[in-house]
């Protein structure tokens, strides 16, 4: 069994200063700022997240900051599916070798979901900051999806079921195929988000799902999403 926990989204009406797991705001950056720049834009990518690692769920790298970037604008960019398309990111302090150009930029673009304001005709971002409620419980060992595929189907499900949700540590539960980084490397599950129960604006496509991973010391993380 691996180590998970299940995030529960809580709005707090003060801004989050600590070096914990939060959703939106502005990074609280453990070491000298390293914001990640769009390969195609060049421009810094959109905040997503900060996960505060912990040795119940990563054995060895507790203490650790890992930030996670995606690009996001008005104007399309491919690619931000992909963990070596240039435009996502995950930054590891300290000790973390990023993946992409960084900048010593402290603050940029976040988390954003869009609501009604009174006298617009169409919805309006506004930016999102929330803290998490962590509930810690245990993922099943990882099945390739084609050993999966020839599981009688209530055992497919029930495993299905077992690794699904929005998650911090255990087992990925993908949309689509194995889709680890790369082979030759150990990657653990850093974080596990799905587009269609999270209470923000992301896009991970067509009810999406997005996968952060980590090698084994916590130095190297790459990001990607799966859709329908």
């Amino acid at each position: 069994m691996i180590n998970r926990s299940t995030i529960e989204f809580k709005k707090r009406n003060t801004v989050i200063n600590e070096l914990v797991t939060k959703f939106g705001g502005q990074p609280n950056w453990l070491e000298e700022p390293q914001w990640p720049i769009s390969s195609e834009l060049n421009s810094p990518m959109r905040f997503i997240c900060q996960i505060k690692l912990t040795e119940d769920n990563f054995p060895g790298s507790g203490g650790k900051i890992a930030y996670i970037f995606m690009t996001e604008d008005e104007e399309y960019v491919d690619g931000t599916w992909e963990p070596d398309g240039g435009e996502n990111a995950i930054i590891i302090q300290p000790g973390g070798i990023p993946q992409v150009k960084v900048q010593s930029i402290e603050t940029g673009p976040t988390l954003q979901n869009y609501i009604e304001v009174s006298g617009e005709s169409k919805l309006l971002p506004e930016n999102v900051e929330l803290e998490v409620i962590l509930h810690k419980s245990t993922d099943p060992e990882y099945i390739e999806q084609n050993k999966l595929y020839d599981m009688p189907e209530d055992q497919a499900e029930a495993y299905s079921e077992k690794v699904a949700g929005n998650k911090i540590g255990g087992t990925p539960g993908f949309l689509q195929n194995d889709e680890f980084p790369s082979e030759g490397e150990c990657w653990k599950l850093l974080l596990q988000l799905d587009s269609c129960g999270v209470p923000f604006s992301v896009n991970f496509g067509d009810s999406g799902i997005s996968y952060a991973f980590i090698n084994e010391d916590a130095t190297v993380g790459k990001f990607l999403w799966q859709c329908c």
